[in-house]
């Protein structure tokens, strides 16, 4: 164990002078001030002084108290005990009830990275079916594969989430991890009350980092979250499903502890480590020949624009988008995607089939050529249209609205049924509007 010094406090940064051996990166050092107040090492620089995160923004911390080192990292409980709970970054119940402690209780560090996957094998593609017409067609549900829900504010992106656990849940599939980065607390609390409601959380993991924390919690909650479940991947042999809402606040949070570490920002104005922050957690959330995690990731945009370097570099690692459009949102449409500007690398004959494939390509067609038709349409009418212009424009019209929805997870709110519709069926609604 070694002893140091609290040398500077700025803000959430603590810098502490160790005259021996420092600590290493990622461990966590206890403030001697009566609380053992925790602080998380960023990073060393020479001469002994550690750059120190304040994870709880304790203020019982003065310059000159000393400081130990602990010799771990952030550990956090994980496995059956963490199931129907919600539990912030550094482990610790939010639902009120009682700690995870225990003998029986394994704990995890969770910035140590697992070992690297040694299995390359090619599985046969599983598909999960969502019950959402428009996922399930345009953007099918892989195990093991990652699918982002991009939009900006208020265009039901959090509905869309909650709406994918709900399902997945009811049809029996498996285990579920949410991660709610940066969110809003009312919706932290409707998540939880749905799926307590309808029985789901004996099925679910919860991981909450809320915007009214500190951005160091809310850079970690993310981390936290897939740590618990690549400990059920990699120890019980399971499929997990990981929803995380909102992708975009953690590169937010990163961004946030990058300004008050004084570090010089990259020319697109975020972190200089966003390509490392982003690829390490991606990495993460992967599959190895124990079991799986598919992730749903939802990408807020900031000021609606697509071309945001963060939510770009985010979508590269993804295998599947799903645009959400202010636009469509204005017009009634739920859900409110753009299905032009949607798109999956996963919509092959070998995954989907070709009767699926075929019809995809059918519809993307028409969907584009009703786009070419609009302007034409606001200019000299439907009526000046040919008789094959007109008839492909109802068709995309009705297909558009054949792709809206209610949904279950909304019942409550605007008391209209929800509605699950399985893949079978839908492929089956779009053959009776093309064919």
């Amino acid at each position: 164990m070694s002893v140091g010094h609290v040398i500077s406090i700025k803000d959430l940064v603590v810098l502490v002078q160790f005259e021996e051996e420092p600590p290493r990166i990622h461990e966590v050092i206890a403030v001697d001030n009566g609380y053992d107040t925790r602080l998380l090492v960023d990073h060393l620089e020479p001469g002994g002084i550690a750059f120190c995160l304040n994870v709880r923004s304790d203020r019982k911390i003065e310059k000159g108290m000393a400081v130990k080192t602990t010799g771990t990292g952030i550990e956090i409980p994980v496995g059956d005990a963490t199931i129907g709970r919600i539990l912030d970054p550094l482990g610790d119940p939010l639902d009120g009830a009682e700690q995870i402690t225990g003998e029986g209780v394994p704990r995890k560090d969770i910035l140590k990275l697992p070992p690297r996957s040694t299995d390359f094998s090619v599985r046969k593609p599983e598909i999960l079916e969502t019950g959402i017409k428009v996922i399930d067609f345009f953007t099918p549900f892989v195990k093991g594969r990652k699918i982002g829900i991009i939009g900006g504010a208020g265009v039901g992106k959090t509905v869309l989430t909650m709406e994918l656990i709900n399902n997945i849940a009811q049809t029996g599939g498996g285990l579920s991890f949410f991660a709610g980065i940066g969110e809003r607390i009312r919706e932290g609390h409707e998540l939880w009350d749905t799926l307590r409601e309808n029985d789901l959380l004996k099925n679910t993991c919860m991981f909450f980092g809320q915007m009214n924390e500190n951005p160091v919690q809310r850079a970690l909650i993310g981390i936290s979250a897939v740590a618990g479940a690549e400990y059920f991947r990699d120890e019980q042999g399971k499929d997990i499903l990981f929803f995380a809402d909102n992708m975009y606040r953690f590169v937010q949070a990163s961004n946030e502890l990058s300004t008050i570490l004084d570090q010089v920002p990259n020319e697109g104005g975020y972190e200089p480590t966003i390509f490392s922050d982003v690829k390490v957690l991606q990495d993460r959330l992967s599959s190895n020949e124990k079991g799986s995690i598919t992730s749903v990731q939802t990408i807020y945009v900031p000021a609606d624009d697509l071309s945001d370097p963060a939510v770009q570099m985010i979508q590269h690692e993804l295998d599947s988008t799903i645009v959400l459009s202010r636009k469509i949102a204005e017009q009634g449409i739920r859900p409110a995607v753009d299905l032009n500007q949607t798109s999956s690398s996963l919509l092959t004959p070998e995954i989907v089939g070709d009767r699926h494939y075929n019809l995809s390509v059918q519809v993307m067609a028409l969907l584009q050529k009703y786009e070419s038709l609009r302007g034409i349409i606001a200019i000299i009418g439907e009526n000046e249209l040919s008789a094959a212009d007109r008839a492909d424009y109802a068709k995309a019209k009705k297909l558009i609205k054949n792709f809206t929805q209610n949904m279950n997870v909304m019942t409550k709110h605007n008391g209209v049924e929800g509605e699950f519709y399985t893949r079978d069926q839908t492929l089956q609604s779009i053959e009776e509007i093309i064919v």
